[in-house]
Formats: C-alpha cells, structure tokens, sequence
C-alpha cells in the first residue's frame, strides 16, 4: 500500500473578467458640489494602487503557487492591458477625487516592459491644491538592483520590497524558482544608493515555514534605515491553501521580538495606515532613533478595515475596492469606449460612494475562518497586495 499523499487540489475561480454593474451616472455630467467623495462607511478616496502586470518571476506558495501559475497558466493578453495613456488617464480621475498616493503593484512590476515612462507620466500629475504625489512600488527584488537607479530618475520616490526570509535555503523554497536571496539584498542596496526612500522590506510570517527567521530578520535590518514589516499569512484569494494554524499572530511576533530586543508602540503617520508601528528602545526606555522601526501588518488577527481609503485598480482595468474582493468595475470598457473625463470621474465617485467593504471585521465576526465562500476571491497576484 503506497504511503504517498495525494496530489493538492487547488480550486481555481478566474475572476479577471467578473465585473460588477457600473452605476449609472449623468452623460457629461459633473462632480455635485465638488466635494471629495466619502463610502458608506465614511471613508476617503485616498490612496491607488495600479497594478501593471499579472505575471511574476517567483512562485511563492501564499500567492502564484506553481501548482496553479505553470507553463500551461493562462495570463492576459497584451491587448487586454491597460496601455499606460490609459492608467494616466485613471489615475488622473483618482487624484481629481482626493487620491494622495499610488503604488505601482503586479504580479511583479518591474516585469512591465518600460516601466520608467509611467512612472514618470504619474509623477507629473498634481492634486487639485498642486501637490504632488507620493509615488511607490512594491516589488520581490529580483531586477531592482539593475532598475532602481532609472526608476529614481523617472520620479519614483520609494519602494517596497517583499522578502521572505534571509536563510537563503529558506528564501529559495518559498519563492520556489531557486533565486537567491542575496540578488535581493543587492537589489536593496541599490535602491538605497539611488535615494528611493525610505525603504520598506515586508515579511509574509509563515508558522512552520518561515518563522524562525523573524529575529534574524530584525538583526540584519535593525539600524540599516530600512523599516521591516511583517505581515500575517493572508486568506488572499483561493490557491494558496490557506490555514489559520499556520498564522503567526502579531501580538506573539511581538513577544518573540521583546525577548531580545525592547520595544515602544508608535502612532500612525496617518489614518488608514495598514501597519502597526513599533520602535526600538534605548538601554534607558526610551525611543533609539538611530536603530529604526518595524511595522505589524495584522490582518487576520487584528481587522483594521474601519479606515481603509484604498481602491485597486487591476492591470486590464478592473476597479477593486477590496484586497478580499470577489468582482470589480469594469473602467477599461468606459476609456476604450469613448467616455469623456467627466463621465469617468462621475463614475468613479459613484462606485466609491456605494462602498461598504470590510472583510476582515466580518471575517473576525465569523466562528470559523475563513469566510463560508473562500474560492470566490480575486487572486492577489491580479490586483496586488
């Protein structure tokens, strides 16, 4: 009798392409009032993230399993992205709305053939008090070190760079294509030499996989100018075989922290930020300035949608207005049909106006998780983290 377990079924639901009724909006019509737009839960239209590609160069298990994403996998056509006069004009909708800030997402990025041009296209653009914006990133590494310095010069200000452990035994089994750790680490140095920062290092804390790297982590990165977070095993869509016992919950990420190093609570930037804030303590208690902060992004285990001002904007156009959704709107239809700004924006604010998301509050509601319909959620590697 064979001891060998049978093969993992993953269920795949291709949701690129499941969109929501637009609402109606006046033809021509413009913004009532002018006022900025709030949901229904009286959140701001604050922050875009705009993914630019499905593809990735990694594999990792908690997002394009390879079991899912393999030579037979079949990602958008060319024709189905948004080309980037279409994201600039979005993206310059969102900030008419009260968008502050965009994150360029994936799939991975830096993947996006020229890149650079619409990285500088969006930072030309200035909100209505004549700001600009704060422009960022969020990439695995693996091509920044050859990147960073044009992306600099194109008007990019930060990034973020998610890495998963320093073992590079570690590291190469969990982005499951064998590339080395330290490609990423010179990546970092890159972008720091090129000045995009402060730079951000995120963590996805696996229990049983990757959790003995937190302390070692905190090591390497405490000092540096770089500020580490690290971010709960997400129920992110539906082929990553999500467990709650492989959760390592923020609140004993920090005890295990605290038997080496003391630490102080901080308060946030500003509203909405997704990331508990901790700082480094001096031998007298007090704040050390010099050895950093790390950041807990406790999604699971502690909800933090209540003030959430994020929309997501997918490569082939789809508005989501949730990490955790199961549909979007369809704006590419609207750009490729002839729709005027003006009509875009009204939609827009429409869509944003209807909103009332909150996951992971009614997640935590729940006796079990996750939620009783896991396999109807759009897949991160689509709309980003």
């Amino acid at each position: 009798m064979s001891n060998t377990s049978p093969p993992r079924v993953i269920p795949l639901h291709d949701l690129r392409h499941s969109a929501h009724p637009m609402p109606a909006v006046e033809k021509n019509g413009a913004m009532a009032g002018g006022a900025l737009p709030s949901d229904r839960l009286g959140r701001p239209l604050r922050d875009l993230r705009i993914s630019v590609t499905d593809r990735c160069n990694f594999r990792c298990s908690y997002c394009m399993p390879k079991e899912v994403f393999d030579k037979d996998y079949r990602y958008l056509p060319q024709s189905a992205l948004l080309s980037f006069e279409e994201i600039v004009q979005v993206a310059r909708e969102f900030v008419g709305l009260g968008v502050q800030k965009i994150r360029l997402t994936g799939g991975e990025p830096l993947l996006r053939k020229n890149l650079e041009l619409l990285i500088a296209q969006l930072a030309a653009l200035r909100t209505p008090e004549g700001q600009p914006l704060d422009m960022t990133l969020t990439t695995n590494g693996a091509l920044l070190a050859r990147k960073a310095q044009a992306l600099r010069d194109a008007g990019l200000q930060r990034v973020t760079v998610s890495l998963d452990g320093l073992d590079d035994r570690v590291f190469r089994q969990m982005n499951d294509v064998d590339f080395p750790v330290s490609e990423v680490l010179k990546g970092i140095e890159a972008a720091q030499a090129a000045g995009l920062g402060p730079i951000k290092v995120n963590m996805v804390v696996k229990r049983g996989t990757n959790d003995h790297e937190v302390l070692p982590m905190a090591r390497h990165f405490r000092g540096s100018g770089i500020v580490l977070r690290f971010i709960e095993y997400m129920d992110v869509g539906a082929t990553n075989g999500w467990r709650m016992d492989e959760v390592l919950p923020s609140s004993e990420l920090i005890a295990r922290l605290k038997t080496e190093f003391s630490m102080l609570p901080l308060q946030a930037f500003a509203p909405g930020e997704t990331a508990q804030r901790w700082a480094y303590a001096d031998a007298d208690g007090r704040r050390d300035t010099q050895a950093g902060e790390i950041g807990l992004i406790s999604s699971v285990s502690q909800a933090f949608c209540g003030d959430c001002n994020r929309a997501r904007l997918s490569t082939e156009g789809q508005l989501y207005l949730c990490l955790f959704a199961s549909g979007g709107f369809d704006l590419r239809s609207l750009l490729r049909g002839g729709a005027s700004a003006q009509e875009l924006a009204a939609t827009i604010r429409a869509i944003w106006e209807r909103r009332d998301d909150r996951y992971s509050v009614l997640r935590a509601s729940l006796p079990t998780a996750p939620m009783a319909t896991p396999g109807r959620r759009v897949e991160m590697s689509y709309i980003g983290g």
